[in-house]
């Protein structure tokens, strides 16, 4: 779920890029849906991780540095849906909004990846434990793992494409509404 979670916010951040070239309200929505499954991916993996964390290490959070890092830039998104509610321009509201997307996700990244492998943890790959690596991965965990994956990332593009479409069509009819 995480590892669907980072691509799609970074075809968010994709999509945030094109908006800033070229100002189409297509690529605006697409930016903010895909942030918004990612954050509920990340949600979903919060609560999942928790409940893993209960029965392996005894307590649903530990202060674990990634368990905090993951918190952390869960709040980065958590703000970008707000400040997307501050302002009444749209053409303001998109471009504010695209250039925070962008250095949220530059943040995001070394902040779940890079910054808790500097520290001791309770997961894998960190402070002595093993890592997760292609040797710690045996032929039964990779048919599972990696399917997993990629099911995670297209059941997060099919929900961008399903809410995608759905706010451009209410879009069209408002401006048929505006025309009427």
């Amino acid at each position: 779920m995480w590892f669907g979670m980072t691509v799609i916010l970074g075809v968010s951040v994709y999509y945030s890029v094109k908006y800033l070239q070229n100002p189409l309200a297509k690529y605006d929505i697409l930016a903010v849906e895909c942030a918004n499954v990612g954050i509920l991916f990340g949600i979903l993996g919060m609560i999942s991780g928790m409940v893993w964390a209960q029965f392996t290490w005894g307590s649903f959070w530990s202060g674990d540095p990634k368990q905090n890092a993951a918190a952390v830039g869960l709040l980065i998104y958590f703000a970008y849906s707000i400040l997307r509610g501050l302002f009444q321009d749209d053409s303001q509201r998109n471009r504010i909004s695209a250039i925070y997307n962008i250095f949220a996700y530059a943040t995001f990244i070394p902040l779940i990846f890079v910054l808790p492998r500097l520290t001791d943890s309770l997961h894998p790959g960190n402070g002595g434990n093993p890592g997760f690596n292609a040797y710690d991965l045996d032929a039964k965990l990779m048919t599972i793992f990696y399917p997993a994956v990629i099911a995670w990332f297209l059941l997060g593009v099919w929900i961008v494409n399903v809410r995608s479409r759905m706010r451009m069509a209410q879009q069209k009819l408002e401006d048929l509404d505006i025309y009427l």
